[in-house]
């Protein structure tokens, strides 16, 4: 059975597009739903399902960033209000889009690009789209930050050391790691554990400083003296002022192929 994955803040319209695979096609499932884009790499990992629908507009990381981790792995399927940053990839055959409010025809149209891609993907094809789909990508996720508006990055992080409440400037941090309902948060003078969630922090925290290199890890790219490529399309970061050599899971390897 051939499985997907819907990305999409809106409940309504996760819902509609749901139920229109269902009747287009039966045998299509669906194994996740998410919200945003960190959360859809996030349940792409754990499912690992063959199509990926990733709304473009979402909080956090948005569907571009989103679609960059998850590329190689799975066909993709823009759908966005706004037509312009998923056509030029869509016109090189590199991926489908769908423009909201898309009705039942177009979607049968992609269903059926879908699955002709899928039992007979041609394999020179294939690697001329991931090509293409790199690139593309790169260009859109400059494009769709430069039109998000500004906003106030998250400076200072309050945590209890002992019996102290501490202020950690947020450029001092190395990285912060999931513990169960706590994060750690790690910086050169020591570590602390907040009550925060990483999600939450992630949502507040600079993109252009702080990067999701695993589902439980943030690094500040500030604060990285190396990264050592593994195999397998894996990673290790080391850190300034640390001991710790963090994995880089392959959803977020690509964060370095250019360093």
């Amino acid at each position: 059975m051939t499985t997907a994955l819907i990305a999409d803040d809106e409940p309504l319209l996760r819902d509609r597009l749901a139920a229109l695979l269902g009747r287009l096609w039966p045998e299509l499932e669906v194994v996740a739903f998410a919200r945003n884009g960190r959360e859809a790499v996030e349940l792409f990992d754990e499912h690992q399902p063959a199509i990926v629908f990733l709304d473009v507009h979402m909080p956090g990381l948005n569907g571009i960033e989103a679609a960059k981790s998850i590329a190689r792995r799975a066909e993709l399927v823009f759908v966005t209000a706004y037509e312009q940053y998923a056509v030029q990839a869509f016109e090189q055959g590199a991926i489908d889009y769908l423009v909201k409010p898309f009705d039942e025809a177009r979607l049968a149209d992609t269903v059926q690009r879908l699955q002709a891609r899928l039992a007979a993907p041609p394999p020179a094809a294939e690697r001329v789209r991931d090509g293409v789909l790199d690139e593309v990508l790169e260009r859109l996720s400059g494009e769709l930050r430069q039109r998000q508006p500004a906003r106030s990055w998250l400076q200072w992080i309050k945590a209890s050391v002992g019996p102290t409440l501490r202020l950690i400037p947020v450029d001092e941090v190395a990285f912060l790691r999931s513990d169960e309902k706590y994060t750690l948060v790690a910086w050169e003078g020591g570590e602390a554990l907040i009550r925060k969630t990483i999600r939450e922090l992630a949502d507040e925290l600079d993109p252009d400083a702080f990067v999701q290199i695993h589902r439980s890890v943030i690094v500040n790219l500030r604060r990285v003296s190396q990264v050592t490529r593994g195999a397998n399309e894996t990673a290790e970061v080391h850190l300034k002022g640390r001991s710790e050599v963090l994995p880089v899971s392959r959803s977020f390897v690509h964060l370095f192929r250019q360093m």
